[in-house]
């Protein structure tokens, strides 16, 4: 029998004084008060409580367990409570990881309209373009950017956002604008360096995976850091189009290849559990979901507006 039961048991038999009352707000049988009562005193070895057919009355040992018990059953019925509203309340503090990038979108805006939407939630926001594991470190979920791949991972697909591969109008002029993706072999290419191994980049032939190992001046593991670069008509990036669209969409930058490009690119949530996730991550999920639902692929995509590029 587990032992905070039969100390329940107890410490409503000493509230009630008696063994029926205690059974009627329990939900279990006078049998079975007497026998978690009987169980709890051969654990310790001592009698706790004098019996009669008329009444019962602690021992000194019953009244010594009962005033060390009520603050304990009292603690572990207010967690109780608060651990059941945290599965049906917003509420408690959420560890969310995304990368860097994601501070030049709207994604800040919508965890502010977040928490004024669930004043009970507090959000530990870490941006960091490594890719973390989630149970060892205690995220509660993490935004990425890429293919999915972690199959002890709980997914769920955000939006497909597809790469941009782009270089200034400037740069394209004075090495020549490709036009498959062998020929990015030439080109200086500001690599994105979050993955291990040789910089390259990942098109699409016929439908099947084609990688270009490429060479370049400069590699980051920030793609915005990579878009600055590139903006200084020193090479080529490739960049999810979520950041780099409004610089394409000013003519700052020119996309190439685009027939070329990967279709499993996706921005999409990782959490490490299906069941018995918080209320609060639940919400967070639901907002990010609709949030995504019908957007365009820009930097306003969480809503709110993007950044002007630079002039």
């Amino acid at each position: 029998m587990d032992g905070f039961e039969l100390l329940r048991t107890f410490a409503e038999v000493a509230f009630q004084g008696s063994f029926s009352r205690a059974a009627g707000r329990l939900g279990i049988s006078k049998a079975s008060v007497s026998k978690h009562v009987a169980a709890l005193e051969a654990r310790f070895n001592v009698r706790l409580l004098n019996r009669s057919t008329r009444s019962v009355s602690l021992t000194d040992a019953g009244r010594l367990l009962q005033a060390r018990c009520a603050p304990l059953m009292e603690m572990i019925e207010q967690t109780t409570s608060e651990l059941q509203a945290r599965g049906s309340h917003p509420s408690g503090r959420l560890l969310i990881t995304a990368p860097h990038g994601m501070v030049q979108t709207a994604f800040p805006r919508l965890l502010g309209d977040f928490l004024t939407s669930h004043p009970d939630v507090l959000v530990d926001l870490k941006l960091s373009n490594r890719v973390i594991d989630l149970v060892e470190e205690g995220v509660d979920m993490a935004l990425r950017f890429g293919r999915i791949g972690d199959e002890n991972l709980i997914v769920r697909r955000l939006r497909r956002m597809g790469l941009t591969l782009c270089a200034t109008p400037r740069y394209w002029a004075r090495r020549g604008i490709p036009v498959h993706p062998d020929d990015m072999r030439k080109h200086d290419v500001l690599a994105y360096s979050v993955v291990p191994g040789p910089p390259q980049i990942a098109f699409e032939v016929d439908g099947r995976p084609y990688n270009v190992p490429v060479r370049g001046r400069m590699d980051a593991n920030d793609a915005s850091a990579l878009i600055g670069a590139a903006l200084a008509d020193i090479g080529a990036v490739c960049v999810p189009e979520l950041l780099a669209q409004p610089y394409v969409e000013g003519a700052h930058l020119v996309p190439v290849l685009q027939d070329f490009m990967p279709g499993d690119i996706w921005l999409y949530a990782a959490y490490a559990q299906r069941r018995q996730n918080s209320a609060a991550l639940r919400a967070l999920l639901a907002m990010l979901e609709v949030r995504m639902r019908d957007s365009v692929p820009s930097l306003a995509v969480l809503t709110g507006a993007a950044p002007a590029p630079p002039a």
